[in-house]
This record gives C-alpha cells, sequence and structure tokens, in this order.
C-alpha cells in the first residue's frame, strides 16, 4: 500500500504548458478521481505517476519514495488503459501472465495468482480464448486481472470505461468499485465523465487547464462548488446560472425585471454588487396549492418538456435566460406553458460575476 503525492509539479511540451504547480497528496487505500474536460491535464498527471512522461518540475512521491528518476516498471504500479492494451495472439490465462513471466514469478505462483483474479473478475471460463473472442466488458475484466495479478502498490486507470456502452459503463463502475474496497490499494482513476467521478471516487479533485479548481468528497463538491467552472462541470442537468445584481434584501436578474427576494441569502452582501445566481434543476419545483404565498419563485415559460419516466427536465424561459427544472413526472407543464418554480433557497448558490469564486453562504 501507499501514498501518492504531486509536490509543485508541472509538466509543458517545449513553451506550452500543460500542468501548473500540481499539489496533491492521495491517501494509502484511498479512490481518487481526477476528472475535467478534454486537454485539462489529468491524463498527463496520470502518466507522470506511470512514468510514461516526465516531470518538467516538481516531485512525485509514491509511498516515501521521489519517483522523478525511476523506470516506470520499477515504480509498483499497475495501469489500465482505455484501450485494453492486450496481447491479441494470447489467450486470456497468457495475456493474465504475461506480466508476472517478466518478473520471473515461479509457475506456481503464477497459477495461484491468475486463478485468483480470474475467478474474481468471473474469467475462469474463458482463460483459454483470445481477446477477438470476448466482448468489451470481458476484454475490460482482462485489463483489470492483469493489474490485479501483480498486487502492485498503485493502480492506474485511464478512461478505462470510455469504450465501452451505457449500460456496461454502469456494470463496470460498480465491479471496480467493489474491487478496489475488497483490495484496499490506493487508485488514481481518469475520467471526463463527472457521473464516473461521483459514483466512484472516495475523493474527486476537479482540474481545467492543468490546475486543480477543487478536490473533495463527492457530495462536499456537489453542493458547495468553489467557482463557476466547478458548479458548471459537476451535476447532471448542469448548474443553471442567472446574472444578478444585489439590491436591497433581495437581487435583480439581468436581461429582465424580474427581482429575486432573496432576504436571507444575500444578507451581509453590499447593495450593487454583481453576481450569479446558481440554481441546480433539483433546486427548482413548481409552485402547489400548499405553498405559501410569499415563497421564493421564478415566473416560467416551458420550451421544451424531456420526459424520463421517474422525472422530467423542463427547459424554460424567464426574460432573456433558460432555466433547466427536473420536476416530478406528475408535476410537468406542457410545451409552452406557463408556470412559477419555487425556489430551495437551501440549494442556492452564489458566485462572484468579476471572479467567478464563491460568495461565501
Amino acid at each position: 500500500m501507499a501514498t501518492v503525492s504531486f509536490r509543485e509539479v508541472s509538466k509543458s511540451y517545449g513553451d506550452v504548458p500543460v500542468i501548473e504547480s500540481l499539489n496533491l497528496a492521495i491517501e494509502d487505500q484511498e479512490f481518487m478521481v481526477l476528472v475535467g474536460p478534454s486537454g485539462c491535464g489529468k491524463s498527463t498527471a496520470l502518466r507522470m505517476i506511470a512514468g510514461l512522461e516526465d516531470v518538467s518540475s516538481g516531485e512525485i512521491a509514491i509511498g516515501d519514495r521521489v519517483v522523478n528518476e525511476v523506470p516506470p516498471k520499477d515504480r509498483d504500479i499497475a495501469m489500465v488503459f482505455q484501450n485494453y492494451a492486450l496481447y491479441p495472439h494470447m489467450t486470456i490465462r497468457e495475456n493474465l501472465e504475461f506480466g508476472l513471466r517478466m518478473r520471473r514469478t515461479p509457475r506456481d505462483d503464477r497459477d495461484r495468482l491468475v486463478s485468483e483474479a480470474s475467478e474474481m473478475l468471473g474469467l475462469a471460463e474463458v482463460l483459454e480464448r483470445r481477446p477477438a473472442q470476448l466482448s468489451g466488458g470481458q476484454r475490460q475484466r482482462v485489463a483489470l486481472g492483469r493489474a490485479i495479478v501483480r498486487k502492485p502498490a498503485v493502480f492506474l486507470f485511464d478512461e478505462p470505461l470510455s469504450n465501452l456502452d451505457a449500460k456496461l459503463r454502469g456494470q463496470m463502475r460498480s465491479e471496480i468499485k467493489k474491487l478496489q474496497d475488497r483490495l484496499k490499494t490506493t487508485t488514481v482513476y481518469v475520467t471526463h465523465d463527472q457521473v464516473e467521478a461521483m459514483t466512484m471516487g472516495s475523493r474527486i479533485a476537479v482540474m481545467k487547464d492543468g490546475r486543480i479548481q477543487q478536490v473533495g468528497e463527492p457530495l462536499e463538491i456537489y453542493d458547495r462548488p468553489r467557482n463557476l467552472f466547478v458548479a458548471g462541470f459537476i451535476g447532471t442537468p448542469p448548474m443553471n446560472f442567472l446574472p444578478a445584481t444585489v439590491a436591497g434584501d433581495g437581487a435583480f436578474l439581468e436581461g429582465n425585471s424580474f427581482r429575486l427576494p432573496l432576504a436571507r441569502t444575500v444578507s451581509g452582501i453590499a447593495a450593487g454588487r454583481r453576481m450569479i445566481v446558481g440554481i441546480r434543476p433539483e433546486g427548482l419545483r413548481r409552485r402547489a396549492a400548499t405553498d405559501p404565498a410569499g415563497a421564493p419563485s421564478l415566473p416560467l415559460t416551458a420550451e421544451v418538456v424531456e420526459p424520463l419516466g421517474d422525472e422530467v427536465i423542463v427547459h424554460a424561459r424567464i426574460g432573456e435566460s433558460m432555466v433547466i427544472c427536473k420536476l416530478g413526472p406528475r408535476d410537468s407543464p406542457r410545451m409552452g406553458d406557463s408556470f412559477d418554480a419555487v425556489i430551495d433557497l437551501d440549494r442556492l448558490h452564489l458566485f462572484d460575476a468579476a471572479t467567478s469564486e464563491r460568495i461565501a453562504s
């Protein structure tokens, strides 16, 4: 078992910076997910842990050992790639054994380790087949098994589920999470899919442009995003953003004359301050007859209605702004209907319009 530490790590390709001053401490046995859009540097960070990319400056440590100059084979890591990276001419058993043979593991130990991994992953019946004879999910299990048999100090996953269909992705997410919980191996997992990040990580590091924007437990990041980028990236459908200006005990939405009565929320914020009001789709619900007359709400007009069975996604307009609501199937308006959406003030987020940073609330 081992910790993984980035200490002021930077990476550039020529004059082009990819990662700048990355500091991150991954605890022993932790499942850390690096998440962000394409080009944010998350895969480069993972490859630097593996030794597949050089560090331009700073240090990477696995346990107590700085590994900047340590060859990949000596770092005690195992990596699972997006494209499986299986040898097509070898059987599944031979693929699982390959790393062990390279390390001159005795035959009896090889057989035991392959047997344990194949039973754990449901591969015992396909050991004599070749990769082309397996489904995508089975091939991904083989890639996992090849990592498991090595019993490394750290697992590295580089978008391993991207090539699977939606149903298999959900199944494999659960299997990888259960596997990590069983093996207790420190894991660093890279994905651009925020659903994977939220459901799998014990902690998440959200990245943008080579920098970490926020690190925390999934619900911590969801409930208290540090800035507009994190707020918009984490959550499906994404958070609604409404530009506004503080006025007395409320805020006027820009682009129309509607005033949000937010006395408790804007208390202590100077009048005239421009901000962005963030409301998650589930923080809005259609006004009911039992709601008090003064409950803060938005007057909306439904433009697109998307029934999903147990919920309905409604794209609605208020003045020049669009808002997404997540409503119950029996609360849904029809396209073109006007309705009031009550705001859950406890789930409101305020961001400074100039800095994009969260306003304490």
